[in-house]
């Protein structure tokens, strides 16, 4: 019991030193690489150039690129949900690593119901493509 107890710990050690690492890569790419530039080599988004529509990712690299560059007004208008979803999607990163404090642990419950999650991300996906305001602000750009 007591080799199935450290297995499982540094597995979450293992993880949270992966995620981090995979973090703290996709940051210096983000700090170094503008995708606002033409011929960047990060990716357009695959949704927008086959339909024409945003997808709830839309704007996401160009959002976490002015975040990694301390721009807060210049993310939030690439794209809102991520920009507030991201306190969110670290408790969820702590949580599945195992290192979530233990007083977060009800919220971390009511953050994994991914039925709530799947209406968030189809309801912004809807409104973001809406042509009149308040909707036409979700838009990137």
């Amino acid at each position: 019991m007591r080799k199935r107890l450290a297995r499982l710990a540094n597995h979450r050690l293992a993880t949270a030193a992966l995620v981090s690492g995979g973090g703290a890569g996709a940051l210096l790419l983000l700090r170094l690489v503008d995708p606002n530039q033409p011929g960047s080599l990060l990716p357009a988004c695959p949704f927008f150039s086959i339909t024409g529509l945003f997808c709830p990712g839309c704007g996401a690299t160009r959002c976490l690129h002015a975040l990694a560059h301390f721009d807060l007004s210049a993310a939030l208008a690439m794209n809102p949900l991520l920009v507030v979803s991201l306190p969110a999607l670290a408790i969820l990163t702590a949580h599945g690593a195992g290192l979530l404090p233990a007083a977060l642990l009800p919220l971390a419950r009511q953050l994994c119901r991914p039925v709530a999650w799947g209406v968030l991300l189809a309801s912004y996906g809807i409104a973001r493509n809406l042509p009149w305001q308040p909707f036409s602000w979700l838009a990137p750009g």
